[in-house]
C-alpha cells in the first residue's frame, strides 16, 4: 500500500474541499447576512490542514492500485464528514454539538436527506445555502469530480472511479479515459441542475428556494430550506418540477449520456433496468392514491394523486422530498413506500437503495432456481434484454445483498439497544442506509431526538449505504491488510 501517495491525495482533496466554504459566504453578503465568519474560519482552517497533510507527501508520486483506491475513497469520505461538520460547529445560529453538526454534515454529503436542525425557516440563507450545496457535492460524488481534476495533478484516477462509483457493474466507461468519463457525468449533472432550478423558478420559486431545491433534487438528496420542505410551497406546479427531475436524477447517468449521444429517447426504453424503474414507481404511486382515496385521507381525487405520486417517486428514489407527513397515512402505505426505498435508483445514478438492477437479478435468479428445480438438467440464464449475465456478477449481487442484510441486522439490534422502538429502529436504519431521509416513527420529521450513539450508528449507515457496503466493509476485512 502506497501510504505517501494516499496522503498526498487525501491532503490535495481536503485543499480543494475547503473552497466549498466560500460560494454559500457569498451567498450571505449578497442576501445580506452579517454572521459569515464560520464559513471564511472553515475556509482557512480546511485549507491549512490540508496543506499541512500534502506537504510532507508532496513528492510522492506512484500509480494507484485497487487497494490503495479503497482506502482513499473511505478515508476521504470520513474526512469530508468531519470537514463538512466545522462551519456548522462554528456557527453560533445552531449552536448544535460534534455529534449533531457531523451528523448533518454526513447526512449532507452522502444526499440522505435527514436532518437534525430545525427552524430551517428562520436561519441565516448561508448555512441554508451550504446544507443544500453539500448534497448537490455529494450527489455525483465529489470523488468524481476529483478524479476529473486530479489526471491534471498527476494522479490517476481509475481506482478511485471502480471504488467509488455505485453499481454492480463499474468497469464500463462512458469514454475511453476515466477523467472524461467523470467530466461527462458531470457535464449531464449540471445540465440537469440548471434545468432543474430554472423550472423550479418558473413554476414560483424565488432565486435563492429555486437554486437550492434544484441542488437537492438532482442530488436526490432532499434537504429544504422551509421545515415543511416542498409541502412548503403548496404548488402543484413546483410538485410537477420535483417528480420531473426526481425520476430523470433516478436514472442511470450513462443512459443520459447514451441518449444525449445518439439524440434518442428510445434508448431509454431498450434498458431492462429503466422499464423496471419507471414500472415500480408507477406502480407504487398508483397503489397510494387508490388506497388514499378509499381511505378518504384527503378531500378529494386531486389531492391523493398527486401526494400519492410524488411521495412514491420521492420515497422510491431515495430523495426524500415530502408534501404531507407520509409517515402518517393509513393503513400499509407507509410500510410499502419505505421498503419501495429499499430497490431504490438506478445503478449509475445518484440514488440510494439496493439498485434497481440488482433487484432485477435477484429476482431473476430466484426465477432462475424455481426453474432448475422443475428442470434438474435444464441449462437456464439469467438476462438482462438480450444479454446473458456472467456468474460472477451474480455472485456478486448476492454477495451484496448478504452484506446489505447482515449490516442492516447490526445495526438495527444496535439501535434497539440504545433504547429505540422497533418501529423508529427499523426505519431509521432503513432511511440511512438507503440514503433515504425521512423515517417513520420518532424519526418521521427530524432525527433531532435520538440519542448520541443512535446517532453514531446511522452516521455509519449513511456512509455504509453512499459507498455501497463493500469499500467500507472491505477495510474492516484482515484480507485486506495481509501481503
Amino acid at each position: 500500500m502506497h501510504l505517501g501517495v494516499i496522503q498526498r491525495i487525501l491532503g490535495l482533496l481536503l485543499m480543494i474541499f475547503s473552497l466549498t466554504m466560500l460560494p454559500p459566504a457569498v451567498v450571505g453578503l449578497l442576501m445580506g447576512d452579517q454572521h459569515l465568519s464560520p464559513f471564511f474560519d472553515g475556509f482557512l482552517l480546511l485549507l491549512v490542514a490540508g496543506l499541512l497533510v500534502w506537504l510532507p507527501a508532496r513528492n510522492a508520486r506512484r500509480d494507484l492500485r485497487i487497494r490503495d483506491g479503497f482506502v482513499v475513497v473511505v478515508m476521504f469520505w470520513l474526512v469530508l464528514g468531519l470537514a463538512g461538520s466545522v462551519p456548522l460547529l462554528l456557527s453560533p445560529e445552531l449552536d448544535i454539538s460534534l455529534t449533531d453538526a457531523v451528523f448533518e454534515s454526513i447526512s449532507g454529503l452522502t444526499t440522505t436527506g435527514a436532518t437534525v436542525i430545525t427552524g430551517l425557516d428562520h436561519l441565516p440563507y448561508s448555512i441554508l445555502f451550504y446544507r443544500q450545496e453539500l448534497q448537490w457535492l455529494g450527489g455525483m460524488g465529489i470523488i468524481v469530480l476529483a478524479i476529473a481534476i486530479l489526471p491534471m495533478l498527476g494522479v490517476g484516477g481509475m481506482q478511485l472511479y471502480r471504488a467509488e462509483t455505485p453499481g454492480p457493474m463499474k468497469d464500463n466507461k462512458l469514454t475511453p479515459r476515466i477523467a472524461g468519463t467523470a467530466k461527462a457525468l458531470w457535464l449531464i449533472y449540471l445540465v440537469l441542475t440548471v434545468a432543474c432550478a430554472l423550472a423550479y423558478w418558473l413554476a414560483g420559486m424565488d432565486l435563492f428556494d429555486a437554486v437550492s431545491h434544484a441542488f437537492s433534487t438532482v442530488a436526490i438528496g432532499g434537504f429544504s430550506t422551509h421545515d415543511a420542505s416542498i409541502g412548503h410551497f403548496n404548488s402543484v406546479a413546483i410538485e410537477l418540477v420535483a417528480i420531473v427531475f426526481m425520476l430523470l436524477s433516478g436514472v442511470n447517468y450513462a443512459l443520459h449520456f447514451t441518449a444525449w449521444r445518439q439524440r434518442r429517447l428510445a434508448v431509454y426504453f431498450g434498458d431492462s433496468e429503466f422499464r423496471a424503474y419507471l414500472t415500480l414507481l408507477l406502480g407504487v404511486a398508483a397503489i397510494a392514491t387508490v388506497y388514499l382515496e378509499i381511505a378518504q385521507h384527503f378531500d378529494h381525487f386531486g389531492s391523493s394523486l398527486h401526494h400519492g405520486l410524488f411521495q412514491a417517486v420521492s420515497i422510491g428514489t431515495t430523495t426524500g422530498f415530502t408534501t404531507a407527513a407520509y409517515h402518517t397515512w393509513p393503513g400499509f402505505l407507509p410500510v410499502l413506500l419505505l421498503f419501495l426505498s429499499f430497490i431504490g435508483g438506478c445503478a449509475g445514478s445518484t440514488g440510494g437503495g439496493i439498485k434497481v438492477i440488482r433487484f432485477l437479478l435477484l429476482l431473476k435468479q430466484g426465477m432462475r432456481e424455481i426453474t432448475r428445480l422443475v428442470h434438474p438438467q435444464a441449462r437456464v440464464t439469467v438476462k438482462l434484454g438480450q444479454s446473458a449475465m456472467p456468474d460472477r456478477v451474480l455472485e456478486a449481487v448476492w454477495g451484496f445483498f448478504a452484506a446489505y442484510v447482515g449490516s442492516f441486522v447490526v445495526m438495527l439490534l444496535l439501535l434497539m439497544a440504545s433504547g429505540l422502538d422497533q418501529v423508529t429502529a427499523f426505519s431509521a436504519v432503513a432511511a440511512s442506509l438507503n440514503n433515504l431521509g425521512p423515517g417513520l416513527g420518532e424519526v418521521g420529521f427530524n432525527y433531532q431526538g435520538l440519542n448520541d450513539f443512535a446517532k453514531w450508528v446511522l452516521v455509519v449507515a449513511m456512509l455504509m449505504g453512499r459507498l455501497e457496503i463493500f469499500p467500507l466493509l472491505v477495510l474492516l476485512s484482515p484480507v485486506f491488510w495481509r501481503r
